[in-house]
């Protein structure tokens, strides 16, 4: 086998652990994916993400031809969504919030963000996540402006969350996180350069280049967050950061 076909096999790996870790899609057999696998295949964290939003662009576009108003047509876009990602980013905004808004010391949040339960400020924070989804794709109204926009937020929600990775250290000595450990400079690179053109390709140049803008003070914001709150990132961190960057983005294409 020459050197590129090792490459590209190697390339392959890394979106198919991707794939495998960030939806419920599968391609072949299910393979258990390890944390250091995570983390040399986040460069592919936003192809999964693109997935992800073809899949809410396709049921969009379907139900808004069926004669579906906008806003049921964004429910059920949104839900496919959620469905095929598992929810994963969203059990991560809940236990963030929950943790964050309900801990009075960095122990006692990051108990609560370990506890499967969830409390008030988790459900008003995944409420008002559905809702601003909802409204902004219903908002936008015609599936060539809706679609874009969701493969746009998907993709390059994801692109950021290497950067976290990469920049805040783990808030645990065990978790995901921790057994990820940072990924390669080359892997943050190549996941931050696609979620930009996913957004130039999907938005345009101006409105790209300013959802690209609003993306670095969340991803700074939230980093700094963390920081002050529990001293580092966890799974849950990084799914907040994802579900807070796919709302602004939508919320960017609204202009």
């Amino acid at each position: 086998m020459t050197v590129d076909e090792i490459w590209f096999r190697e390339r392959a790996d890394d979106l198919k652990a991707s794939v495998s870790f960030l939806t419920r899609l599968r391609f072949g057999p299910a393979v258990p994916v390890g944390g250091t696998q995570i983390a040399r295949a986040a460069w592919a964290f936003p192809i999964a993400g693109i997935l992800v939003g073809l899949v809410g662009a396709l049921v969009y576009a379907l139900a808004y031809r069926a004669g579906l108003p906008a806003w049921p047509a964004a429910a059920l876009a949104v839900a496919a969504t959620m469905a095929v990602s598992g929810c994963l980013h969203e059990d991560g905004l809940a236990d963030t919030i929950d943790g964050f808004g309900g801990g009075g010391t960095r122990e006692r949040k990051l108990d609560i963000m370990r506890d499967s339960r969830i409390g008030v400020y988790g459900v008003c924070a995944l409420s008002l996540s559905v809702l601003l989804r909802i409204g902004a794709l219903a908002s936008l109204g015609a599936p060539s402006l809706a679609v874009p926009a969701l493969i746009a937020a998907h993709g390059a929600a994801r692109g950021v969350m290497p950067l976290v990775m990469y920049f805040v250290p783990p808030a645990r000595a065990d978790g995901l996180s921790a057994g990820a450990a940072a990924p390669p400079r080359e892997s943050v690179a190549a996941a931050a350069l696609l979620g930009f053109l996913i957004l130039l390709l999907c938005l345009g140049l101006g409105i790209g280049l300013l959802a690209l803008i609003m993306l670095a003070i969340v991803t700074a914001l939230l980093a700094w967050l963390s920081l002050s709150q529990i001293d580092g990132q966890t799974g849950d961190v990084l799914g907040a950061l994802e579900q807070v960057s796919e709302i602004v983005i939508l919320l960017v294409a609204l202009r």
